[in-house]
């Protein structure tokens, strides 16, 4: 028999099997005693790479089987007491621990297996002697009770694919077992047909892999913080006092005085480090990232696969004798191939319960994760030590940007009060609202519009101006400068982070994944442009579509037969198109980002960063577009196209564009800003996020029960800690976080000039977001891998973009969206008492109704009740009394000169003023610097310190050699000579050394 091969019908159906039992067992253990004929050393190898118990016998196959009766077996009386009185699930912690109680489990590794159609469930924990040697498994069903042991009589029927991904799942626990990872098996579980491997890190794989990857770990050395002294001591020392109240309960959040001098672990000098306490010297964040290092790196290797006799095994044999491999990652291929179906780090326990031992997930569920702890301080230092660097560089992005919201919010409430107390003083709209001024107003549509009064528009005037008045320019610059600070700000909070964190010195490491030449790429960049230019134009005709809809809709009401339709015509459209745009917006985000994932995909980036970087740029492109094309269109678009009565712009030849209303487009798209704001806050981030998972969880439950229904026995145990992993939701990486919060930000800073409420609906969001995705984390999501990071990455140069496109984007809004610059070219060039008197009339124009194209004039043109000669329209024309009637004034252009100069000041000015922000405030706090710079002199000292102690210790050891030398000479002076020389070159040895 070939060495890599397992002939189950060696075992005789007359097999006789003895008791075995052991606390760390789940079940009770069977020994096969009598196996025939003597196997080869092949054959009965034993196979410990899944066992928490050490093989006694060489030759012997450990069968653990929950089932006793199946073989006919009966249990000594007092065997089955003691087995009964020890629960061998609360020795090794349900589940966060091996069967022997001692070695954590450090990751899980979850794969499908189909049961025997008898439902009975076969643990296999199988010893393996020689790591080298390639390891062998017995995977084969017991028959239930009194059925023959002769396998070759009912042999079942094999499925080569399911067979297939359990050889190669052998291979790579084989692997994994060399690389000095140590594996637990165990499919004795209440979840039907899944089975889990739990993997545990040794010390020595421990101190191996951190050396490996350059782990900053703490030494001996302890030194004090530099603290404040004299009058800002005391200033701290009473902000810590009114702020006591809002700091979370946990010990990692106190002000340290003291800190450890860490350094890259090296088992050379192990004696730096403190290893008072080897099991929490590498917590549960750094095993599981270890593991997971070498999970990645570990591949499978070639190997051939035998079941026994018959043409169907020739067939299967010919099938698994050729060379595979799981690919060049290792765990990630295999995951994808559905080999393994899940690969996760566990929980350190549950969060609820009042019986429950406090761990740091509870701490976190009750000081972090919890609805009632809003108005406190994150634990970030605690997350950080959960969750990893790069989980708790989001949360403290996320907690810097919702501070920095707070005074953003005050002033925005302040300039929209100031628009409130104001709107009674200010003449335009008074003008506007005033029914003496008797100003008829030209239709707003062909044929079934007709004329209209002015003042019809008062209401909309009135609410125009809560947003466009004189305090919303000087709102537009304070944005600019925050966003500028509130960047400075998160460089400096990030740097204290890094220093905290001992990531001063960290770089990322990557290797390349694939080496591919320009034309083996090209094809993938083409079908990238393609793509992106493909959703960009979809996105645009969307937007188009509503456009028609808008002007359609407006249309059919104006003809309605109910005078409140026709009244509230504007109302009706805007409020049902920006719906759509919602709904259109939410739908087509899910789409682009599964279709940045694929073209992200087909490019093969040459490193897992390149990946990431490319994905988060292509969702952020397409995201942009489709949640920002609806606002770009009212702001810039929207009126500009429209024509002149008598000589309108039509789409298709049948309908008008749209039209702004008297008092600007301004009001029309802070109430597009806000319903798309919002609405994306409240259905997509708040409500996708805790109902979708809610019903996953709910579908997964639904599942568990009616499977594990089928098995009393089963479902009456307690679940272990994996198996209650398993049922939550994986985690899917932190570019969904960061994206919902990135496309708000723009809401916040690109159009705040429409909208000085938009930060405060933004800070009351993320109140509720922080705690949302902090119990999200928590409770939710399976624990996902620690990853180390100094930064956020891209996302911080896609902040720093969207600063500076808010300035020009604010400049524009308010040169060309706004009333802002024609009011100020009114009261400095046209204004005859330096008042707003006449600027209604002053931007209006006059029309002849005798020019109306055939067919355009209203049907019913005495609808006001007398007969209309003249109306108006907005625009800056010449009357149709003039010699150039309706040609653009001279007017229009000094009012867009005006506009051209503000947008250029206003650009310069805010940018300017933003670099001096970046410039005047420094990247790295100073005592941060002092503190870096300290630690290196203190590792400088510490390494001269053990050069000295060695120099020491080797003059110590020459002057007693040198002492001995003289008690030789003066007891034997013949021997001096011979062994002066002797021990010379032994000095000189010691000494080179």
């Amino acid at each position: 028999m070939d060495q890599d091969e397992i002939d189950l019908h060696t075992i005789p159906p007359d097999a006789s099997w003895g008791p075995h039992t052991d606390s760390a067992f789940h079940g009770v253990e069977f020994l096969p005693e009598n196996l025939g004929e003597a196997p080869n050393e092949t054959e009965m190898r034993v196979n410990e790479k899944y066992s928490s118990l050490p093989a006694e016998e060489k030759g012997i196959h450990i069968i653990n089987i929950r089932a006793i009766e199946d073989i006919g077996y009966v249990q000594h009386e007092s065997t089955l007491l003691n087995s009964l009185s020890r629960d061998p699930d609360a020795n090794c912690k349900y589940g966060l621990y091996f069967r022997d109680g001692k070695r954590k489990v450090d990751y899980i590794l979850v794969y499908h297996y189909k049961k025997s159609s008898m439902g009975r469930t076969l643990t296999k924990l199988i010893h393996h002697n020689d790591a080298s040697a390639r390891n062998t498994k017995l995977d084969h069903p017991l028959p239930g009770k009194g059925a023959s042991l002769d396998l070759g009589e009912s042999e079942p029927q094999m499925d080569y694919h399911e067979d297939d991904k359990r050889f190669r799942r052998e291979e790579y626990e084989s692997n994994l077992t060399e690389a000095g990872l140590e594996l637990e098996r165990d499919e004795d579980t209440k979840i039907h047909g899944v089975g889990f491997v739990k993997i545990h890190a040794p010390w020595h794989v421990l101190c191996r892999e951190a050396e490996f990857l350059k782990l900053k770990m703490p030494t001996k050395k302890v030194y004090q913080i530099n603290q404040a002294h004299g009058l800002l001591k005391k200033i701290n020392s009473v902000i810590q006092k009114i702020t006591e109240p809002i700091q979370p309960k946990v010990a990692e959040h106190k002000p340290q005085t003291m800190k450890r001098l860490s350094y890259p672990f090296s088992r050379e000098k192990r004696h730096l480090f403190d290893l008072s306490d080897k099991d929490s010297f590498f917590d549960s964040k750094t095993r599981s990232t270890i593991v997971y290092e070498i999970l990645k790196r570990t591949t499978c290797t070639k190997a051939k696969y035998s079941m026994g006799k018959g043409e169907g095994r020739k067939k299967e044999t010919a099938l698994l004798n050729k060379r595979r491999k799981c690919g060049k990652y290792g765990i990630t291929s295999l995951l994808a191939n559905g080999v393994y179906s899940a690969a996760y780090p566990l929980h350190d326990g549950d969060y609820e319960g009042d019986d429950v031992d406090l761990n740091d997930r509870k701490l976190l569920f009750e000081e972090w994760a919890s609805y009632g702890v809003f108005y406190k301080y994150q634990p970030i230092d605690l997350v950080r030590k959960y969750f990893g660097e790069k989980i708790g560089l989001y949360f403290a992005w996320l907690g810097v940007y919702t501070q920095m919201l707070i005074p953003a919010s005050i002033v925005g409430i302040i300039v929209f009060l100031y628009g409130c107390a104001t709107v009674d003083q200010n003449i335009p709209s008074m003008e506007m609202c005033d029914q003496r001024n008797n100003i008829t107003m030209c239709p707003l549509c062909d044929k079934t519009c007709s004329y209209w009064k002015m003042s019809s528009a008062c209401a909309t005037a009135r609410a125009s101006h809560l947003f466009d008045n004189p305090a919303t320019v000087f709102f537009s610059v304070f944005m600019a400068l925050w966003a500028a600070t509130f960047m400075e700000h998160w460089k400096r909070r990030q740097m204290r982070l890094n220093y905290r964190w001992d990531l001063t010195g960290f770089e990322e490491e990557e290797t390349d994944k694939e080496k591919l030449t320009w034309k083996d790429r090209f094809p993938a960049y083409f079908t990238n442009f393609v793509g992106i230019i493909f959703m960009i134009g979809l996105t645009f005709a969307i937007v188009f579509g509503v456009i028609i809809y808008r002007i359609s809709t407006a249309a059919a009401l104006a003809i309605s037969s109910t005078p409140s339709g026709r009244s509230n015509v504007r109302v009706t459209v805007t409020a049902t198109a920006v719906i759509i745009n919602l709904v259109v917006i939410i739908i087509l985000d899910e789409v682009y980002g599964c279709i940045a994932r694929w073209l992200t995909q087909i490019e093969v980036p040459k490193t897992d960063k390149n990946f990431e970087e490319r994905l988060i740029f292509k969702a952020f492109l397409l995201k942009f577009v489709n949640a920002y094309t609806p606002i770009f269109y009212v702001a810039f678009f929207k009126g500009r196209f429209v024509g002149r009565p008598g000589d309108y712009v039509y789409i298709f030849h049948s309908f008008r564009m749209e039209e702004c209303a008297p008092g600007g487009c301004l009001m029309e798209l802070c109430i597009q800003l806000s319903i798309i704001m919002l609405g994306k806050q409240l259905i997509q981030n708040n409500l996708f996020e805790i109902g979708i998972p809610k019903m996953k969880k709910f579908i997964r439950y639904v599942k568990s029960k009616r499977q594990s229904s089928l098995d009393h026995e089963e479902h009456m145990k307690k679940k272990q800690r994996y198996e209650v992993d398993h049922n939550l939701e994986p985690f899917a990486g932190l570019t969904p976080e960061y994206m919902e919060m990135i496309i708000q930000f723009g809401f916040v800073t690109l159009f705040v000039a429409s909208f000085p409420l938009a930060p405060l609906f933004a800070l009351l969001n993320n109140i509720i977001e922080i705690r949302l995705d902090a119990k999200k984390f928590v409770t939710e999501l399976r624990r996902p891998v620690a990853v180390r990071a100094k930064d956020i990455g891209i996302w911080y140069n896609i902040l720093r973009g969207i600063g500076k496109l808010a300035v020009i984007i604010n400049a524009f809004v308010i040169s060309f969206t706004s009333d802002f610059i024609p009011r100020l070219v009114y009261l400095y060039m046209y204004s005859e008492n330096g008042t707003m008197h006449g600027f209604v009339n002053h931007t209006l124009s006059s029309f002849n109704v005798s020019d109306f194209q055939e067919g355009t004039a209203p049907n019913d043109p005495l609808e006001l009740g007398y007969e209309v000669q003249i109306c108006r329209y907005k625009d800056y024309r010449e009357p149709p009394w003039s010699e150039n009637k309706y040609d653009i004034s001279k007017d229009f252009w000094a009012v867009l000169a005006a506009r051209l100069a503000f947008v250029i000041v206003f650009q310069n000015l805010v940018m300017f003023m933003s670099d001096f922000v970046d410039w005047i405030i420094p990247d790295i706090p100073k005592d941060i610097s002092q503190q870096i710079h300290k630690e290196k002199v203190l590792m400088v000292e510490v390494f001269m310190k053990e050069e000295q102690g060695k120099v020491q210790m080797l003059e110590t050891w020459k002057d007693k050699e040198k002492k001995k030398v003289e008690n030789w000479n003066n007891h034997s002076p013949r021997l001096s000579r011979s062994h002066s020389g002797s021990l010379s070159s032994c000095h000189s040895y010691h000494v080179d050394v």
